[in-house]
């Protein structure tokens, strides 16, 4: 399978909860990403496929995950695109929860171009 057959969305959210695991354990594993995400380990071993595939990640000798260049700023992207949503929506009166919640589906649809041109008109 390829890319393509992956949704950005499930891509997103696996490259995102990368990210944050890395930055709080200081490594990545899959039974990791299983735990964070809720999800079986078989799924987890299909998308770190394809994510492989796609040249996002690298699976190190040791299991580890680790991102290529690409893989890390499409999951920094992810991650930006997130926590300014979700801000924005708690400043405009949006309880937490659901800040959280809309933000993590409003990050798949904004674009790139989009996400930095809304962030620059909010800036402090």
């Amino acid at each position: 399978m390829n890319l393509r057959n992956f949704r950005n969305e499930a891509r997103d959210d696996y490259l995102e909860a990368i990210l944050m695991i890395t930055r709080e354990k200081g490594h990545c594993r899959s039974i990791n990403i299983a735990e964070t995400l809720d999800v079986t380990k078989p799924s987890v071993s299909v998308a770190v496929s394809k994510l492989t595939e796609a040249g996002l990640i690298v699976m190190d000798s040791d299991k580890s995950i680790r991102f290529t260049e690409e893989g890390r700023r499409l999951a920094e992207l992810t991650l930006a695109k997130h926590n300014f949503l979700k801000q924005l929506l708690m400043r405009a009166g949006i309880e937490e929860e659901t800040a959280e919640r809309e933000a993590c589906a409003m990050e798949h649809g904004i674009s790139a171009e989009s996400f930095e041109k809304l962030r620059s008109c909010y800036s402090e």
